[in-house]
């Protein structure tokens, strides 16, 4: 029980015992207001206040974290969102600029252990999506670029990964988790697609599509991918949710430098480990 907070007071003698209880009385009730509205009123004040605040850091936070895609929110570090496209394609078949600003990039520049980042080996990927092509973009920083100077006439290239290449990891169906999709494409245009599972991988003959560019004076490659969606599964559920990664592999020779969005954490560098993929929802369509 907490001590009366102030002094005692007196009672003037009055004519009547009945006046001078009354006077008591209205003293006392007068007293219990003002206790009451004294330890209250600061509380009701902060909790006005809280009120103000809270849904100026909520829109602080939502401002945040959908800064690119408007609508996202909350977008996990080992999560990819993916925006559903926009605009319609341009003349190319790609996307515009202006609908792959509405997607939220994913950017990593550490190696495959998530260590030794190098801000000039930064990759930053962004996804759009409509029901029947998955579209990605990479944006690639280098320090030097080496490439195949030979492919197939349709620009496929085995062994891609003895070269400079970024790449990309789709797992529709994550309830099989040693199946997947691998997807690689290197600075000059040569590619490689592959089913990946028990039996060992297999050519995905995927139809992907490709648009690359470079851009010597900023030191970055670009790689816009176009992949069709009935070749990762058999019905588009822009609903479920996806696992995948994506890497990057730069330089002539040991040492190269391997990174990964999320990292694989092996011994030496290998991307192929499934349980460390991260995950990719798809925003939906009306956002």
């Amino acid at each position: 029980m907490l001590a009366w907070p102030f002094p005692r007071l007196g009672v003037r003698k009055v004519k009547g015992a009945q006046k001078a209880r009354s006077f008591v009385g209205t003293r006392i009730r007068a007293l219990s207001l003002g206790l009451f509205l004294f330890f209250t009123g600061s509380t009701i004040a902060d909790r006005a206040q809280l009120a103000q605040v809270r849904p100026r850091q909520a829109e602080m936070t939502d401002k945040t974290s959908s800064e690119h895609t408007g609508a996202t929110k909350f977008i996990a570090a080992d999560t990819a969102v993916a925006a559903a496209l926009p605009l319609a394609i341009d003349a190319d078949g790609f996307p515009p600029s202006a609908a792959w600003e509405k997607a939220h990039p994913v950017r990593f520049d550490a190696d495959w252990q998530g260590k030794n980042g190098d801000p000039q080996r930064a990759t930053e990927v962004r996804l759009l999506w409509t029901s029947t092509i998955l579209y990605i973009k990479f944006i690639s920083h280098y320090r030097s670029i080496t490439v195949f100077s030979d492919s197939e006439s349709n620009g496929r290239r085995d062994q891609l990964w003895d070269r400079d290449v970024a790449e990309v990891f789709l797992q529709p169906d994550p309830s099989n988790q040693r199946r997947y999709k691998e997807f690689e494409i290197s600075p000059n245009g040569l590619w490689i697609d592959l089913d990946i599972g028990d039996d060992g991988l297999q050519d995905l003959n995927s139809g992907l599509r490709r648009r690359l560019s470079i851009d010597e004076p900023s030191k970055t490659w670009t790689a816009e991918l176009a992949i069709p969606m009935n070749s990762l599964l058999q019905q588009f559920d822009p609903h479920a949710t996806w696992r995948g990664n994506f890497y990057r592999v730069e330089g002539p020779g040991e040492p190269r430098f391997y990174s990964a969005w999320r990292p694989t954490n092996s011994p030496k560098p290998d991307f192929h480990v499934p349980q460390r993929f991260g995950y990719l929802k798809f925003a939906p369509a009306n956002q």
